[in-house]
């Protein structure tokens, strides 16, 4: 199984199955609900490697993720469109869509053991906006 994502704002940010180890999907509503809430939120979590460049490659993508999650809230582009494929055995077997996700946390992890380094990326979806993301699959049917 592996993972893409592509980030689309400013710039587009993409990172393929060599990056990214895993991605969480969540929907959340409020613990203290007795009834299906309207206080929907949607979450990704993303965990990969920092990879070194080899042979003249362009840098790794992954500053460009350090560089979004400090845009500040006040700039529109802190809201990027954000899209993750799960692949398995060639095929897209989920497409996860958040059109006006957020950067929540971002962290990198460096080590002399598993080379580089690696990243957590946190997401949500902006909230007002939770009816517009796309949860996908059975691409291959």
């Amino acid at each position: 199984m592996g993972f893409k994502l592509k980030v689309e704002g400013a710039e587009t940010i993409e990172l393929g199955i060599e990056n990214i180890l895993t991605v969480e999907f969540n929907t959340d509503t409020p613990d203290d609900s007795n009834a299906r809430s309207t206080d929907l939120g949607t979450s990704l979590s993303i965990k990969g490697k920092i990879l070194t460049p080899v042979d003249g490659e362009a840098a790794d993508s992954t500053i460009k993720l350090a560089k979004w999650s400090l845009v500040p809230s006040e700039k529109a582009d802190c809201y990027r469109k954000v899209t993750v494929d799960v692949i398995s055995a060639s095929q897209v077997v989920r497409q996860i869509n958040l059109p006006n996700a957020f950067v929540v946390s971002y962290a990198e992890n460096y080590g002399d053991e598993e080379g580089v380094g690696t990243f957590i990326l946190e997401l949500k979806q902006k909230k007002d906006k939770t009816t517009m993301v796309k949860f996908q699959g059975g691409f291959g049917e």
